[in-house]
């Protein structure tokens, strides 16, 4: 990543190349959404550290975990950052899904994550095995027999994440995977997410979800108000509504 690229990548989620790594992974997750536009508006997601910056930094978007984590894996190392990529299963439906469902990251001794949608809003320490309090809630790392690594978000399990370092291309046919299997979750309906400072703000389909607290507002919208809803709360312009046909 060249230094103009490092700049305005810094200047998308409002940091410096003085922001720690707490700070940096606070606003990314504040201002870059976790969504799946791409597959419901036909784009190829191509796992290519340059494509995946240009689309949070020229294109204003956001994108699913191999994209946000891959383009953050890129901003760490450029600041500095020992970072390696770490291949995860993530726990849906009672069971552990394959591997490589979801690339994590981990940079020295924390787990760094944003791109799981609602998850921590800070690292988390990879190494303790203590209850960890993040604004989100509360996160413990559990050891399985095999060597990995449970991770809880208050008490259910989210994924399993292996410690061995993996490299981008490695995430690649199970990305491919997630955006063409007719089964993938992320073909089953456009959304984009971000948290807010009192919850989180989401479109789910033609739906704009304001949740405050234990309160949750739902509101369906037309397409013409879809399109400024993903404007308006994500900055994200679209020239038409993100749809399967």
């Amino acid at each position: 990543m060249d230094d103009r690229t490092l700049d305005a990548y810094l200047a998308r989620i409002g940091a410096t190349r003085e922001s720690t790594l707490v700070e940096l992974h606070e606003l990314h997750v504040a201002s870059v959404p976790f969504e799946n536009l791409s597959i419901h508006l036909g784009e190829e997601i191509v796992l290519d550290e340059d494509r995946l910056v240009d689309k949070i930094v020229n294109r204003g978007r956001g994108g699913f975990c191999y994209e946000l984590n891959g383009a953050f894996a890129a901003l760490l190392k450029a600041l500095g950052h020992d970072v390696r990529m770490l291949s995860a299963k993530v726990f849906n439906d009672g069971a552990y899904g394959p591997p490589f469902d979801h690339l994590a990251l981990r940079v020295g001794e924390v787990l760094v994550d944003v791109g799981f949608g609602r998850f921590s809003l800070r690292p988390l320490v990879l190494v303790s095995r203590e209850d960890q309090h993040d604004p989100a809630g509360v996160f413990r790392m559990v050891d399985t027999p095999e060597g990995d690594v449970d991770v809880l978000f208050n008490g259910e399990p989210q994924y399993r994440v292996e410690l061995r370092p993996r490299a981008l291309d490695e995430f690649r046919a199970t990305c491919w995977y997630q955006q063409t299997w007719p089964g993938s979750p992320f073909r089953r309906g456009a959304t984009c997410s971000l948290p807010t400072p009192t919850g989180r703000i989401t479109i789910a389909g033609n739906k704009l979800i304001t949740t405050t607290g234990d309160d949750k507002v739902v509101e369906e919208l037309d397409d013409d108000e879809l399109l400024d809803a993903y404007a308006k709360h994500f900055g994200v312009v679209l020239d038409r509504v993100p749809r399967l046909g």
